[in-house]
């Protein structure tokens, strides 16, 4: 398998992504469809990161694996950590956020949330897929952590951990290699 390159435009745009709630299965963390790094206006969002109007399809798709690297190789402190909360301005009718008000609908703006060495020993298990239907990065629903790992008391706790490792977590460019099914750095 060829390399795959980490760059420093990738990271940029996973720091932008919106991690929603996909209720379906177990539920686990997706990328929100509708406006997968903070508008509604993909291809926009991505020419602003990366300065390339034209390959902005092919980098959407790219960011299934840099995702997958992310998750597995980046590091994160725990500690107490607080963001803006893009979907409380997104209406979606087939994601969510752990967030909502069941009642009125509304979301948080801000979010505060204690990140634990639990949350952050369960990231790199995070199985990222492609949904083809949603057309962005998710997480497995049927097996979130990998076949045979039990649903932790904490899974829904995933959404805003996974946002919160996405923006804070600490990994810089490099080359990668999938080696039966782990992400490798290379050189």
């Amino acid at each position: 398998m060829a390399n795959f390159e980490l760059t420093l435009e990738r990271i940029a745009l996973i720091r932008r992504m919106v991690v929603a709630w996909n209720g379906e299965g177990s539920g686990a963390p997706i990328v929100h469809p509708d406006a997968p790094y903070g508008s509604t206006d993909r291809d926009g969002d991505i020419f602003n990161v990366t300065g390339d109007d034209d390959g902005a399809e092919e980098e959407h798709r790219a960011l299934g694996d840099a995702l997958a690297i992310f998750v597995t190789r980046a590091v994160l402190k725990p500690g107490r950590y607080a963001y803006h909360n893009t979907l409380a301005k997104l209406d979606s009718v087939d994601v969510g956020d752990v967030f909502r008000d069941e009642t009125t609908g509304e979301t948080p703006e801000h979010v505060t949330f204690d990140v634990t060495v639990d949350h952050l020993d369960l990231v790199p298990k995070l199985q990222v897929r492609w949904d083809v239907s949603r057309d962005v990065p998710a997480i497995d629903t049927a097996t979130p952590y990998g076949i045979g790992v039990d649903i932790p008391s904490i899974h829904h706790e995933m959404q805003p951990v996974l946002q919160i490792f996405l923006r804070f977590g600490d990994l810089g460019p490099g080359f990668f290699e999938k080696r039966e099914a782990v992400w490798i750095p290379v050189g």
